[in-house]
């Protein structure tokens, strides 16, 4: 086989890649709404279909069982949320800015995306009793993990004065935070949106020396 031969075949073989990817996205984004919706255990692929342009099968052949669609589909999420999260940190141009635009946006994500925060919570609490989850759900908190250190570091430089805790324990504390005001926003609560961008804005003062 000549080298341009070759070439040619692995760019073939990347576009083949590509379009698998760029297809398995496409049936994420679709079942996101019904999984957000329903829930990890009220949810199969077949139902799924039904909810969506694709068939059964479709779904199958690219995704081989509930479990790897799910953690695609939140994965998938979770890094959008985190990009969003760091526009902040670039675009503050002070620690005032950093810390309401922050605490704006945790807010604006309860009010808007409430049902797929719900999802992430209930594959983490999934993944306590099936091993399957596991890994992707410790990546995906570790990922959150990291983006929240980013968001207090930043902060941390603008003030001038170190944080006072570790990155896993500022992370446990946002998402805790978050956690409590999701289960209120779920429940009615109005004021919970507003209670969370307030607690946020406390809470990230209070992780800094002297903010």
């Amino acid at each position: 086989m000549t080298q341009t031969a070759g070439k040619s075949r692995d760019r073939i073989s990347r576009r083949q890649v590509d379009k698998f990817a760029e297809r398995r996205a496409q049936l994420a984004a679709s079942a996101l709404q019904t999984l957000s919706e329903l829930g990890y255990a009220r949810t199969s692929l077949r139902e799924i279909a039904q909810n969506s342009e694709f068939s059964h099968g479709v779904l199958h052949y690219y995704f081989r069982d509930k479990v790897e669609l799910i953690t695609y589909c939140v994965r998938q999420y979770k890094a959008e949320c985190v990009t969003r999260y760091d526009q902040i940190i670039v675009t503050a141009g002070s620690a005032e800015e950093l810390k309401q635009g922050f605490a704006a946006a945790m807010a604006d994500t309860l009010r808007e995306e409430a049902t797929m925060h719900r999802l992430w919570y209930d594959l983490r609490n999934q993944s306590l009793f099936e091993e399957s989850f596991r890994e992707d759900v410790l990546d995906i908190d570790q990922s959150l993990e990291r983006m929240i250190w980013r968001v207090v570091s930043h902060f941390a430089e603008l003030v001038g004065s170190p944080p006072v805790l570790s990155p896993p324990v500022a992370y446990a504390l946002f998402d805790g935070l978050f956690q409590q005001a999701l289960l209120r926003y779920l429940t009615g609560r109005d004021t919970a949106a507003d209670d969370l961008r307030k607690g946020v804005e406390h809470l990230l003062g209070q992780l800094v020396v002297d903010a």
